[in-house]
């Protein structure tokens, strides 16, 4: 990339919303943790340092060294950033006498200010910290405040150096978008030229560059962000590409030989692998969530294994990680990010498999990887697929996973994506599917008593998965795929809908 913002990550929640809004800025951007910095080069054009769940006065708080870059780029800190900016110079920050989460409003704003020129007296800001800046030293003036917190912005004068208490890069802040704009575009300069079609420019040539002749195996799973990486890398070494769609046994109804085909007719050299009992042996026997998307995992890298020896000098594997898989997987590159869960095709390889891994779209949102694929021409019917997770039904089903509830939830996740796309639904959806519970539940059933299986009904709305929303489906909607479920799926005799939102829970249940 010729520019790029650099945020230093200290563990905040909402790190991953700044990249967000740099992005939406066509502006490229990274996020790296506080204490691997890279060199700062010319490619640089600013910092921001994010905010944290540390409090700056902690024996055991963040202490990035920032010699090389305070006085030298622009450099906004926000929330923490900011309060570390103040305590570490000079200034003061104490705890908070009122805890200050949730919406502000600001009573000051200095509009002479290049970073805080177009914003207005009284816009509504969002605050989430725990300590509060009370002093600064005598060269920082005060650009912002409000009714509580006086300095709740201030700018280094002489320096392009910035410090925010509320974070601009939450919707709630309502003018945060200028402020952000104010200084990637005004204050770093940056020209905004990181576009879609930019990126598969720059990604094919990095993909030439690369991978040179090699040959490269990919995993195609029906999904968008398989698909696109297949299709970049086809735009990068044509032939040389050799893609593999396995039939896990864990796929959705019909999905195997449908999504197949399609892939045959964009062009891919794709080879169908049934390996559906592998994985049910592997499977057997275990309950924990996170044993069966290892187990997954493992089976899955043994048939690249056995696949990729059939290709002569296959070097590569090609995978369709973006960044919600490393966010939720790892702490960010080594960041103070705690783990959520692991998926499957993060993480690399073992080493008795002598495949490097490419990933594409590492460092796309999903909504990225859909404006990529858009603008390479692929069929809207694929990128308009709701997202679905790698080892598949094996984590939509809660216990035990079989072929008998394998066969169960197919159909019921049939009946509810086809009722969706049936009454227009589909695309007010982000993301939908329906989990196997384990427990069973009394009914009736023509006059006879019946004990059978339970499932939930999950529909969300969101963006980027790292945030997400239960969608209100109408109730007329889902008592009739209900209905539909009791009635044509034996085994089924209780259906219930999830209202949970992202956080606290996710959007999979496992």
């Amino acid at each position: 990339m010729k520019e790029m913002i650099l945020i230093l990550d200290f563990g905040s929640q909402y790190t991953q919303l700044i990249a967000r809004r740099v992005r939406e800025l066509n502006v490229y951007c990274e996020i790296v943790p506080w204490n691997k910095c890279p060199e700062m080069t010319d490619s640089i054009k600013g910092v921001i340092l994010s905010g944290s769940p540390f409090s700056v006065r902690d024996e055991n708080a963040p202490n990035p060294n920032l010699d090389e870059i305070k006085g030298k780029f622009p450099l906004l800190g926000l929330c923490f950033g900011a309060q570390y900016l103040s305590h570490n110079f000079g200034g003061e920050v104490l705890p908070s006498t009122i805890r200050e989460y949730g919406r502000a409003n600001l009573t000051h704003v200095d509009q002479s200010n290049v970073l805080t020129k177009g914003m207005t007296i009284g816009s509504q800001v969002w605050m989430s910290h725990g300590d509060t800046v009370k002093s600064i030293p005598a060269h920082y003036k005060i650009i912002a405040s409000t009714e509580d917190v006086q300095i709740a912005g201030y700018h280094i004068e002489g320096e392009n150096t910035f410090g925010i208490q509320f974070h601009p890069e939450v919707y709630h802040s309502l003018e945060g978008s200028i402020l952000l704009e104010n200084f990637i575009v005004g204050i770093c300069g940056c020209s905004q030229n990181w576009t879609p079609d930019s990126f598969v420019d720059s990604t094919v040539r990095d993909l030439k560059e690369k991978i040179g002749s090699d040959k490269v195996i990919l995993g195609l799973s029906g999904g968008v962000d398989s698909s696109v990486a297949a299709v970049l890398l086809h735009k990068a070494i044509g032939a040389n590409l050799h893609c593999i769609f396995v039939d896990n046994g864990l796929l959705r109804k019909n999905e195997y030989q449908s999504v197949l085909d399609s892939y045959k007719g964009m062009g891919l050299n794709v080879k169908g692998v049934d390996a559906s009992e592998k994985f049910y042996a592997e499977l057997k026997g275990l309950t924990d969530p996170e044993l069966k998307r290892k187990a997954i995992g493992k089976v899955f890298i043994d048939v690249f294994d056995a696949e990729s020896k059939l290709i002569s000098d296959a070097k590569w594997l090609g995978q369709g990680t973006i960044y919600p898989d490393v966010i939720e997987s790892i702490s960010f590159s080594g960041g103070p990010s705690q783990t959520i869960k692991s998926h499957h095709n993060v993480g690399g390889l073992p080493d008795y498999m002598m495949l490097q891994v490419v990933e594409p779209l590492r460092l796309l949102f999903k909504d990225e990887v859909r404006r990529v694929g858009k603008s390479m021409g692929i069929d809207p019917a694929i990128l308009g697929r709701h997202p679905f997770p790698g080892p598949g039904l094996g984590i939509r089903i809660l216990g035990e996973v079989t072929a008998e509830k394998v066969q169960i939830l197919q159909d019921v996740d049939h009946i509810f994506i086809s009722g969706l796309k049936e009454d227009g639904l589909y695309n007010d959806v982000w993301q939908a599917g329906a989990i196997f519970l384990p427990v069973q539940s009394v009914g009736v059933m023509g006059d006879e008593r019946t004990y059978e299986n339970a499932v939930a009904l999950r529909a969300v709305s969101s963006t980027d998965g790292m945030t997400a929303d239960w969608c209100h489906l109408p109730y007329e909607f889902l008592a009739k795929i209900s209905n539909k479920i009791i009635n044509q799926v034996k085994g089924i005799n209780r259906v219930t809908y999830d209202i949970s939102s992202k956080p606290p829970a996710t959007i999979e249940w496992e």
